[in-house]
Order: C-alpha cells, then sequence, then structure tokens
C-alpha cells in the first residue's frame, strides 16, 4: 500500500484500507481467468480472449477494485465478473455480469453484504447484472371441453413435456403465466364462472401452491412477461370490456394494485421478454398488430404498429438468450413473427407445425423455446420445440391432457 496513512480508511476490522490512489497496479492480464484480490488495479487485455474475473469471496466495506480495458478490445473480446457468492448491485452471484465496452474502466467498491460491489464508475450503466436463464417450464391449467382445469405438465431443460401432474388451486381458463425472480412463476387472473384476479406462485422446483386472494381488477386474457432482472407485468385484458390496465409483480412473486393504462385496450395478447430485461406485448383482440415495448423498470409504452397478420391467442417464447418469437394464432394458422434484441417484430416467417391458436409458450433450457397446447376447433396438446436460433420445428406428439387457453411460465436455474 502506498500513500500517507490520511488518504486511507479503516476497514470495519481495523485493517487499514487502500483508497483508490494506494490501489497496487498490477501486470497486465492476458489469461482467461483472473482472481481478483481488493486494492488492487489490473489491466486487462482481451485481444485474444475473453477473461472470467473471479472477485473475492469475503469483502469489507470500502474495499475497492479496478479493472481497465488496456487494448480496448472489450467490444470484441467482453470481461465476465463472478461475484463468487457476494451481491453485486444488490443481485446475487447467480446473475450474469458483462462488460462490453472498449476502453471502458470499472471501478468497483464493496458496501456491505446487502448491496454487495457497487461500481461507482464503470463508464456504462447498460453493463447491469443479468438475470441467468430459465433452464425448465410448465404448462398448466385451461379449458377441457366445456369446464375448467388445473393439471399441470413440466417441461425438461431437454424440452421433453412431462405427463399430467394433479392441478392445485381453482381450476380455470384463459389464465397467464410468468417468471418472477429469476426462476420462479406465477400463474394469474382467469374466467372460473365469471372473471378472478386470483394468483398461484409456482416454486422453483416446479410446484404450484394454492390461491393468493386476487389483487387489481379481475379479468382474463391478459398478456404477462418477466421485466427486468427478476420481476414480472400482467396487463391488458377482458374485463367486461377490453382494458388496458397493468400489474406490477414484485421478485418476491407479490401482485400490486392497478396501473392506468397505456396503450389500446384488448384481451388475448402475448407478452414475452426481449433483449434481458425488457418485454413486449403484442397482438389482440384489435384490428391491426398493435406492439407495446416494456422498459426495465416495468413501464408500459404507448402503441407502436407493427408488421405481421393481425390475430389473436398466439404463443410466445424466448430464444437465444435475448430474443422472442411470436407464432401461431386465430385463423387457426402457424406463421412465425420473430422479436429483435431491441424489440422489433419481423414481418411473416411461413410457420411450421400444427396450426393453432390458444397454446402456450415458454423459454427452456436457457436459450430456447416450446409452444404447447391449443386447439384447432378441436383441443390439442402436440408441441413445438424452438431452437437457439428461432426456427421452429416439426410436431412433437402429444403428451398430456389436450386442451386450450391455458398458461405457462419458465422456473429453476438447473437443469
Amino acid at each position: 500500500m502506498s500513500g500517507p496513512v490520511a488518504n486511507n480508511i479503516f476497514r470495519s476490522s481495523g485493517v487499514i484500507a487502500a483508497a483508490a490512489g494506494g490501489l497496487n497496479w498490477q501486470a497486465v492480464v492476458t489469461a482467461s481467468t483472473l482472481t481478483a484480490e481488493a486494492g488492487n488495479g489490473y489491466w486487462i487485455n482481451t485481444t485474444s480472449n475473453t477473461c472470467t474475473i473471479t472477485l473475492p469471496a469475503s469483502a469489507e466495506a470500502g474495499d475497492q477494485i479496478i479493472f481497465a480495458d488496456y487494448a480496448r478490445t472489450w467490444g470484441t473480446n467482453k470481461i465476465i465478473i463472478d461475484s463468487n457468492g457476494l451481491n453485486y448491485q444488490g443481485d446475487p452471484d447467480t446473475f450474469t455480469l458483462e462488460y462490453d465496452t472498449s476502453g471502458q474502466t470499472v471501478s468497483i467498491v464493496y458496501s456491505g453484504a446487502t448491496v454487495g460491489w457497487i461500481p461507482e464508475d464503470d463508464d456504462d450503466v447498460t453493463n447491469a447484472p443479468l438475470p441467468p436463464p430459465t433452464q425448465k417450464a410448465a404448462f398448466a391449467y385451461g379449458q377441457i371441453g366445456s369446464g375448467n382445469t388445473d393439471i399441470k405438465n413440466l417441461v425438461s431443460s431437454s424440452g421433453v413435456v412431462a405427463a399430467d401432474v394433479t392441478g392445485v388451486g381453482t381450476a380455470r381458463r384463459m389464465i397467464s403465466g410468468a417468471t418472477y425472480g429469476t426462476d420462479k412463476g406465477i400463474f394469474a387472473f382467469g374466467y372460473v364462472s365469471g372473471n378472478v384476479n386470483m394468483s398461484n406462485l409456482m416454486n422453483n422446483a416446479g410446484v404450484i401452491a394454492t390461491d393468493v386472494t386476487g389483487v387489481g381488477t379481475a379479468r382474463r386474457g391478459t398478456g404477462s412477461t418477466g421485466y427486468g432482472a427478476d420481476k414480472a407485468i400482467y396487463a391488458f385484458g377482458l374485463a367486461g370490456a377490453n382494458t388496458n390496465l397493468s400489474n406490477l409483480v414484485s421478485n418476491v412473486g407479490v401482485v400490486a394494485t392497478d396501473t392506468a393504462g397505456v396503450g389500446t385496450a384488448r384481451a388475448e395478447l402475448v407478452g414475452v421478454r426481449y433483449g434481458n430485461d425488457k418485454a413486449i406485448m403484442s397482438f389482440g383482440t384489435t384490428g391491426s398488430t398493435k406492439t407495446n415495448l416494456i422498459s426495465n423498470l416495468g413501464v408500459v409504452g404507448s402503441d407502436v404498429t407493427q408488421v405481421g397478420t393481425a390475430r389473436t391467442a398466439p404463443g410466445a417464447a424466448t430464444y437465444g438468450g435475448d430474443k422472442a418469437a411470436i407464432a401461431y394464432g386465430s385463423g387457426m394458422t402457424n406463421l412465425k413473427n420473430l422479436v429483435s434484441n431491441v424489440g422489433v417484430v419481423g414481418s411473416d416467417v411461413t410457420g411450421v407445425g400444427l396450426a393453432r391458436n390458444s397454446l402456450g409458450g415458454a423459454g427452456y433450457g436457457g436459450d430456447k423455446g416450446i409452444f404447447a397446447f391449443g386447439t384447432t376447433g378441436s383441443y390439442t396438446a402436440v408441441s413445438n420445440l424452438l431452437s437457439n436460433s428461432g426456427v421452429i420445428a416439426t410436431d412433437v406428439g402429444a403428451v398430456g391432457t389436450p386442451r386450450a387457453t391455458l398458461a405457462s411460465a419458465g422456473y429453476s436455474l438447473s437443469a
């Protein structure tokens, strides 16, 4: 440590910690891995490879580390930070943290156990921790004949749909599901003999809990999706008349009260993540294709008129880590529209698989998706896998009870 003691601070343990001016700058790092130590500065040269940096397993308030792009190559080969059991900006180390801006310098200071490491200067605020991808999915609830059901079918990390599991919660249809808290799911709203606003939480083992008394305007046919690092949102839906209300879901699964609507009121639309931390709601019961982008703070944007054949009750699933596909829908179509990582809906792509509507869609395996169930005029349990490049595969033979207007959500960070 260099510099006068007056320029340094005491750690909570009583050990003097180096202030910024007293950091020990290390030799240029060219390796693909680095175990960092508090009080050091590191020149990271990623000319030939990315570099995964593991932070100290323990730290005290005031500990500081600086990383600098030695050769201005982080835009080509990024650095990946593993917070090694400690929080980073309040998020656990299951989150992925990458810095990929050439010429960037990242200075982090440890604030304590609650928030953990905080970048005091990272030159690019968009480089926030990203939630880890869910590995499994669940399809639940729906309509069978003239009745409702609460049965569930789990989807493995390799896209295999399991047999029926006896249901938990009030049987209902036109219900929606979403992932929250990075590894859990929520199913909410729907129709029993009238609209309801109850919800059911699903834990990271795929177990659905009993009914939670509803919050928000009772309605059916809402759009739902995760957003931000670990939260979810329900929006739009039919409540006597079409509505554009929204309800945010916290990272512990608490549904908030109504938020005044933005965008064209409609129902039977879909919501899906894109760009890692943002979301989109699109299609539904309107004469033309309307899209509303949702920020990483859960703010619903105004209407964007998009390309693609207008339709109701399609399915939606993420793929490729930061993109999405919206497919199938009313008119018994199997058309597909891809959503880019900046939220742009692409034009129609000729469909693959059984043409149907009122199906479910979800991500699985970290970077792939699945569409399953629905109606062709009669109920089906056919499924179609979506590759990590957005290609929908041919039909997979039916597993589970055929049904429609069901819900789907991702869960589990473990394969």
